[in-house]
């Protein structure tokens, strides 16, 4: 009786979310603006991978979903959620969130695979334990890798396996920043603003020597540096995947975390964890608790992605003119999808760029369309991801640039495979990591 009670129960909400979703979709004009700057159209010109074509088929979802939801999930699942369309809308329509509740619906009605529910229920929402997981991993990953190809100060390793030879990866660092940032802390007093930071998986583990410079980074600003220990994932992949469960337990995680330190502001090195913060966990998140809820928007209000903090609050300016830069090494930026179109934060990461006068800067056509990564997207869709990562990277080259620069470790991981797979020697950069050079490392770059 009581498992019927449940299922009941559980019905009734996705019928809800469904008329919710519904209701969402009607603000669609099918004025077909999201095509014109879609990525996945761009490579495919298929209508159905464009954000008007997912809704169509949306549209309605009340009267067909039942009849075939793996076939609505395919389609929902070829798409990078990079908000292009969102950000283009003349009509507002949030094609993002519509798409994560769709999947969240659908993954409630058909449930989740097994794989999923360990990697999200048993692995992800479990950051101690995930940790450990991953520190064994790193030390036996090389043995699922071919020889590591060097490109310049990333590594892109292929995979053993004849499958997934095609792919190339970053490996995972031999620590992780969580097991190496103790001395980081500065015990001294400070007078500087106090300000929290949220790791994020990907800088933890893949690129925690991103993560060491921004912590170095604050306290040459006579900032103090909070890090919360054993914080864990932003949830934003276990939501992409339709897990609403994984996702709320990982948001109170963070919520419990970062509520018992005081502090003025909240940064990350991550776009994706920026916007996620900013933007989904107040939309998804599901709390019944009202001082969840007034933790979470305090939360939102004081974060910011680590060039924004620098510049807009600390005040970081570029003092040289742009005409003594002309004989330098040409840097080029590329915007992350999350942090510019989600937050429209653009501006602030050439600041920091040209902050740094060992560098001439060039802009490169379309910096702002997306890199092809989309997190799981390049799991499931190689290929697509590569297209898509193949124009950037012929973006990049046009400018003669020796080292492009961007505010998102998937990027990186992107961008340097794209360079790595045409043997291109562009190093890739975190844009912190061209500031530190500045203030922390002169004349490294001469």
């Amino acid at each position: 009786m009581l498992n019927l009670r449940r299922k009941r129960s559980k019905m009734a909400e996705l019928v809800q979310m469904m008329k919710t979703l519904d209701q969402q979709v009607a603000r669609c004009s099918r004025c077909g603006i999201c095509q014109s700057v879609c990525p996945l159209y761009n490579v495919t010109k298929n209508e159905s991978d464009v954000t008007r074509g997912k809704l169509m088929l949306l549209d309605g979802l009340m009267r067909s979903f039942f009849d075939d939801p793996k076939g609505v999930l395919q389609r929902l699942d070829r798409c990078l959620l990079c908000g292009s369309c969102a950000a283009n809308c003349p009509r507002g329509v949030n094609a993002v969130e519509i798409f994560l509740n769709a999947r969240v619906i659908i993954s409630g009605y058909r449930g989740m695979s097994l794989i999923k529910k360990i990697i999200f229920r048993y692995l992800l929402s479990n950051p101690e334990f995930f940790d450990r997981i991953i520190s064994w991993g790193a030390k036996w990953q090389y043995l699922f890798f071919r020889k590591t190809d060097v490109q310049v100060n990333l590594s892109c390793a292929s995979m053993v396996s004849p499958l997934l030879s095609n792919r190339r990866m970053v490996p995972l660092a031999p620590a992780s920043f969580h097991q190496i940032s103790s001395g980081l802390i500065k015990t001294e007093k400070r007078t500087g603003l106090k300000v929290a930071f949220f790791v994020g998986c990907l800088l933890d583990k893949v690129f925690p020597e991103v993560a060491v410079e921004i912590v170095r980074i604050l306290n040459f600003h006579n900032v103090r540096v909070i890090i919360p220990p054993a914080q864990g994932c932003c949830g934003i992949p276990a939501l992409s995947s339709g897990d609403q469960l994984t996702f709320n337990r990982l948001v109170e995680h963070s919520l419990n975390r970062f509520d018992q330190a005081g502090f003025d502001y909240l940064v990350t090195g991550c776009a994706t964890c920026t916007a996620t913060i900013k933007k989904i966990w107040p939309a998804m998140f599901k709390s019944a608790s009202e001082n969840q809820n007034s933790a979470l928007r305090h939360l939102v209000e004081k974060t910011y992605d680590i060039s924004q903090f620098l510049v807009d609050v600390l005040g970081v300016r570029s003092s040289v003119m742009p005409e003594e830069k002309l004989s330098k090494p040409i840097v080029t930026y590329h915007d992350p999808c999350h942090l510019r179109k989600t937050l429209n934060v653009y501006s602030e990461p050439r600041i920091l760029i040209q902050a740094n006068d060992a560098y001439s800067f060039a802009e490169m056509s379309n910096a702002e369309t997306c890199c092809g990564m989309g997190g799981s997207f390049n799991l499931a869709h190689y290929k697509l991801s590569t297209d898509i990562g193949k124009k950037k990277v012929a973006n990049i080259e046009s400018t003669g640039a020796a080292v492009v620069a961007t505010g998102c470790p998937a990027c990186m991981i992107q961008l340097a495979d794209m360079l790595a797979m045409g043997k291109k020697q562009i190093r890739v950069v975190h844009t912190v990591e061209l500031y530190s050079e500045k203030i922390l490392y002169p004349g490294v770059s001469e």
